[in-house]
C-alpha cells in the first residue's frame, strides 16, 4: 500500500512552514488546516451549475423541458442492483443497474444523512430513489441506506451520503458530473469520492499541451488570475460573481504537497475572512467549467486566467516584462 503524503511528521512540516512565513509577509502555514475540498469557499447558493458566468440555477436546463419524458423517467427510476465500473481517471465508480454513474454532493451531510439539493438542483441532479436498490458484486450492502427528502420521498444513501444521477450523463459510463462546481463527485463503492490515487493537497501532472501543471487533491487543474497581486503580499481581485466561476483553493499544509515549489507556498486571509492558498505567493483557484480531472477549460479565459506551473508562474501568459 502506498504511503500517504499526509503521513509526514508535523514537526518537519512546521519547520518548513515557518521558513515560508516571511516569503510574502502574510500568514504562515503553521496554523493551516488540512486540505479542504476545492470549491468549498465558492460563493454561497450555487449547486454546481456548469454555465460560465451563471448563477445557481443555470444548469437546471439540463433536466427541464428540453429532456423528453423517456429521459425523465430514466432519471427517476430505481437504482436496481448497483454495480462497480472501472474508470481510467477515477478508479472504481459506483453505478446503477443501467451503468449510469452515481454522485455525491459536498453540501450534503452523511452523519446524519441529509440532502441539500432541491428545486432546480434536483432537476440537474436527480436524486436516486431508494426503492429496489440492492448491492451488486463489490458493494457492501451494509453501506446502503435511505434518507427522507423534504418532499417526503426516499433517497438512496451510500455510506450515509445521498446518491444522485447527473442529467447530462447520457450513456452508461459517462462521468460528466465529476468535479462540477467543485462540489459534485462520482461515488466510490464505499460512499467516498471516487479517486484513482490518494493525491496530496497540491501536486503536479504532465498535461500533453501545457506541460507540468499544478492540480488539487481531486486532480483538478489550478489557475492564476493575472489581475491578482503577490508582492509585497497576496491580493485577490476575484470577488463576488467571479468566485462562482473560479472557486478559491483552500489552505493546504506544506507537507501535503508534491512537486510544488515550497517558497511562497502559504495562505492569506481574504477580505471576507476566508483563507486562500497561494503558490509562490500568487492566489490560486479552480474553474467551475472543468468537469473532470485533466480538464483545462479555464486556460486563457478572458486573457487573464492561466494554469499554474510548479514554480507559480502562469503557463502560456503573455510576457509583460
Amino acid at each position: 500500500m502506498k504511503t500517504s503524503w499526509r503521513s509526514a511528521s508535523l514537526a518537519a512540516g512546521a519547520v518548513v512552514v515557518l521558513a515560508l512565513t516571511t516569503a510574502c509577509g502574510q500568514d504562515g502555514g503553521g496554523t493551516q488546516p488540512a486540505s479542504q475540498n476545492v470549491g468549498a469557499t465558492a460563493a454561497a447558493g450555487g449547486y454546481g451549475g456548469t454555465g460560465i458566468g451563471s448563477g445557481a440555477g443555470t444548469d437546471a436546463g439540463a433536466g427541464t423541458g428540453a429532456k423528453d419524458e423517456q429521459n425523465a423517467a430514466a432519471e427517476s427510476a430505481p437504482a436496481g442492483k448497483l454495480g462497480v465500473s472501472v474508470n481510467a481517471e477515477l478508479g472504481n465508480v459506483l453505478t446503477d443497474a443501467d451503468g449510469r454513474t452515481l454522485y455525491r454532493f459536498d453540501k450534503d451531510t452523511a452523519d446524519p444523512a441529509k440532502s441539500n439539493c432541491d428545486g432546480d438542483c434536483a432537476t440537474a441532479w436527480p436524486p436516486v430513489p431508494a426503492d429496489d436498490a440492492s448491492a451488486g458484486a463489490g458493494i457492501d450492502k451494509k453501506l446502503l441506506g435511505e434518507v427522507t427528502r423534504a418532499d417526503g420521498t426516499k433517497q438512496l444513501t451510500v455510506g450515509g451520503w445521498p446518491a444522485y444521477r447527473y442529467a447530462k450523463d447520457v450513456n452508461a459510463g459517462d462521468t460528466k458530473g465529476q468535479g462540477v462546481g467543485g462540489t459534485w463527485y462520482a461515488l466510490a463503492p464505499d460512499g467516498k469520492k471516487a479517486a484513482l490515487a490518494d493525491l496530496p493537497g497540491l501536486s503536479t501532472r504532465k498535461d500533453p499541451k501545457l506541460g507540468e501543471i499544478v492540480v488539487d487533491k481531486n486532480g483538478m487543474t489550478v489557475y492564476r488570475f493575472m489581475k491578482d497581486e503577490a508582492w509585497p503580499e497576496p491580493v485577490s481581485n476575484c470577488t463576488g460573481a467571479c468566485l462562482e466561476n473560479w472557486p478559491v483553493v483552500a489552505p493546504v499544509a506544506a507537507d501535503d504537497t508534491k512537486g510544488v515549489q515550497k517558497k511562497g507556498l502559504m495562505s492569506f486571509t481574504r477580505p471576507d475572512g476566508t483563507k486562500q492558498q497561494t503558490v509562490n505567493c500568487w492566489p490560486i483557484y479552480t474553474f467551475s467549467g472543468d468537469n473532470a480531472p485533466g480538464d483545462t477549460n479555464g486556460q486563457g479565459v478572458g486573457g487573464t486566467w492561466y494554469a499554474v506551473a510548479p514554480d507559480g508562474k502562469p503557463i502560456g501568459a503573455p510576457e509583460k516584462e
